[in-house]
């Protein structure tokens, strides 16, 4: 019980002095990458942009991030996570600014697609990298923690989308440029920041005591034993296994309805009201943002209590299929704005169990290729989910009813993936 405490200390610990600064870190990755849904408000109009060929350039970022996301989570391994997040942030950040350069579908498309590529390496390096520091136990909780920047950045977002969609033609700039300019730049500054900041491994952080570091290092080596049904395998054949292609396909229709609410989440809660401003648009986008960070936070610390991920990443994806049918179909603004917030609840609910399932089914050493493998094809759905919408609403007269509709069955294909997951994990402990 003592030896208890002291590990759940010595976690906390760890927890206060590391996630702070990887959920500003996240906040900024992640502005990047859904600015683009409130710029949608005036860029489309202003560029004449169809609903195709924005879904289009939202989804052609994930091109880019699945290509580039396996090397890249090789390359953090040989270079350490401070140099390898410092340059991706530095290259992401100047390419975010530049998306004020874009002027037609096929320059939006490649920005996106290098700005996707750039982004590649973070998401599934910060995975690894809390491998490094938290032992399973706790980390489906420190995913959750960490991720918890999603919701933030929904927040911030709004916030700064609605300033610099409201300083329109300031400097002759056009308000969605003036928004690009302003998320891309932070990522330039602290990108150019983490080496100063950011340990490699724990042997490497001045704060832990050594005592500490050897605690620590025990706890995630106790981790490593390999159980039978994690059967040891060389790294460069993690990307050969069934179940880790198996994730990816769960984690691609997770994804497929995480980014098309994302992408076009403004405006969905713009059709509600036609005449509604673009200030007020942002700003009403904040209230589902909120129900992203309820569902994170709880159903992961739920998950990691009671050592459970199946049964609490199924009833995530309930709640995701019945919100987004709520949205589809109800009559009323505020139940559909329900529906969202009901979504948002069960979409980011999801993470946590989904990425504490994956890591404790992987074995140690099939980790850095498999998170990465797992992320990156996964995250096609970021490229399918918002293309869909976009290609659906422009063909059914102009609403997002079906829209909304075909993202809802992503939840039901997401768990038949889950349970076909749990029947080969019960087969091989049977075995």
């Amino acid at each position: 019980m003592h030896d208890q405490m002291n590990h759940d200390k010595l976690i906390g610990r760890i927890s206060l002095k590391l996630l702070p600064f990887l959920f500003l870190l996240y906040i900024i990755s992640y502005l990047d990458r859904i600015n683009l849904s409130f710029a949608a408000l005036q860029m489309n109009q202003e560029l004449k942009f169809s609903d195709q060929a924005f879904g289009l350039g939202a989804g052609i970022f994930f091109l880019g991030y699945c290509l580039f996301g396996i090397p890249s989570n090789f390359i953090i391994e040989k270079l350490g996570p401070r140099r390898w997040i410092s340059i991706i942030m530095v290259v992401w950040g100047i390419v975010t600014v530049l998306m004020c350069q874009v002027k037609d579908p096929l320059s939006f498309a490649i920005m996106r697609f290098l700005l996707g590529a750039a982004e590649a390496g973070f998401f599934p390096g910060m995975l690894l990298y809390l491998t490094y520091w938290f032992p399973r136990r706790h980390y489906g909780t420190a995913v959750a923690r960490f991720m918890t920047a999603i919701p933030a950045a929904g927040l911030l977002g709004s916030a700064v989308a609605a300033y610099a969609l409201s300083i329109h033609g300031f400097l002759n700039i056009s308000g969605w440029k003036w928004l690009f300019i302003v998320t891309g730049g932070p990522a330039v500054l602290i990108g150019l920041l983490i080496p100063f900041l950011l340990p490699d491994r724990p042997r490497h952080a001045a704060w832990l005591k050594e005592a500490e570091v050897a605690m620590l290092e025990n706890l995630l080596a106790a981790d490593q034993t390999t159980s039978p049904d994690q059967p040891a395998v060389k790294e460069k054949n993690a990307l050969l296994l069934p179940v880790v292609w198996l994730f990816a396909l769960i984690y691609f229709t997770l994804t497929v309805s995480m980014y098309g609410f994302t992408f076009w989440l403004p405006q969905i809660i713009k059709a509600f009201e036609s005449q509604q401003s673009d200030v007020t648009t942002s700003l009403l986008a904040a209230i589902p943002a909120l129900f992203q960070a309820a569902g994170m936070l709880l159903v992961a610390g739920s998950s990691d209590r009671r050592k459970e991920r199946t049964f609490h990443l199924a009833f995530a994806n309930l709640l995701t299929f019945l919100g987004l049918v709520l949205t589809g179909l109800a009559p009323e603004p505020a139940l559909k704005l329900a529906g969202l917030c009901l979504s948002a609840f069960g979409i980011w609910g999801a993470v946590g169990p989904f990425w504490a399932l994956t890591r404790q089914t992987l074995s140690q050493n099939s980790q850095a290729a498999g998170l990465a493998l797992i992320n990156s094809v996964g995250n096609l759905g970021g490229f399918a989910g918002p293309y869909l919408i976009g290609m659906i609403k422009q063909h059914s007269q102009g609403n997002f009813t079906a829209s909304l509709l075909t993202l809802a069955s992503a939840s039901v294909f997401a768990t038949i993936l889950l349970l076909l997951q749990r029947q080969r994990e019960g087969s091989a402990k049977a075995n």
